[in-house]
């Protein structure tokens, strides 16, 4: 009897970062530390980055649920935006605003306003192409803490989470598998939990070692069909805590959390 080959609609997997916990390692370790004592920002504010699929974004929900801070996002962020009545502000996607006055704007007011502000992009501001002098000088003011490439535990436990949230039964030696052949990105790690689960809908299956190589070589196929991206800027081997240092915004990460656990409160 031949299997009916099952459809694989493209249900989006949104996950839910305000209450999903949050895996702690090593690599985070400094961001979790600032995130914790935000009365120490110098000037009210912080800037968390990292590379896509890092976890600033769910660092950035976690510390707007616990503070009752508003969330805001770069790219909507327009006009005369006001803090008033608020706790704190977590801006996502800060390197890609839509007004650069707007969020020089929400930055001015919320220091007149005692509003701690946490902003998150994909690399340190000093990186950020800006056409403000006013905003880039604010910014250059503004501690920074990067979040800094993941061990081998945080992606194995990543990975395993990513597929579990998709309710994916893959085994360990699957997982094991794929860990040694994958880029060591959490964003790529993203993509193959949801090339993986189409995959197997499609596929009307459990996921096997061969299905997981024809996965792997579709990604690879697409990323040789794919154009060349421009060369990004570099990205320093450890993402410590920065307070403003002109250019480079980079110093030790020991100042707001070196004595305490970082991220217990937090998480």
């Amino acid at each position: 009897m031949i299997r009916p080959r099952q459809l694989a609609l493209p249900f989006p997997h949104a996950p839910d970062f305000a209450t999903a916990p949050f895996l702690q390692a090593p690599s985070n370790a400094a961001a979790l530390a600032w995130l914790e004592r935000p009365a120490a920002w110098p000037g009210g504010r912080l800037v968390l980055w990292s590379p896509p699929g890092a976890g600033k974004t769910h660092l950035l929900h976690h510390w707007a649920a616990r503070m009752g801070a508003g969330l805001l996002a770069g790219p909507a962020l327009r006009g005369f935006p006001d803090p008033a009545g608020q706790r704190a502000l977590a801006i996502d996607d800060a390197d890609a605003l839509a007004e650069e006055a707007a969020l020089l704007h929400l930055l001015n007011a919320a220091a007149e306003a005692w509003v701690a502000v946490l902003l998150a992009g994909r690399t340190p501001p000093a990186r950020w192409t800006l056409r403000l002098p006013d905003l880039a000088s604010r910014l250059r003011a503004t501690a920074t803490v990067g979040i800094g490439p993941p061990e081998d535990a945080l992606l194995r436990a990543l990975l395993a989470r990513l597929l579990a949230d998709r309710q994916m039964v893959v085994p360990a030696a699957v997982q094991d598998w794929l860990l040694t052949r994958l880029p060591r990105e959490a964003a790529t790690l993203r993509e193959i939990a949801t090339r993986l689960d189409r995959a197997g809908l499609a596929a009307g299956g459990r996921i096997t070692r061969p299905l997981a190589a024809a996965v792997l070589e579709a990604i690879a196929t697409d990323a040789q069909d794919d154009p060349p991206a421009p060369p990004g800027p570099g990205v320093p081997a450890n993402a410590a805590a920065t307070t403003p240092m002109a250019e480079a915004n980079e110093i030790s990460a020991s100042a707001p959390g070196a004595a305490s656990s970082p991220g217990r409160g937090l998480l």
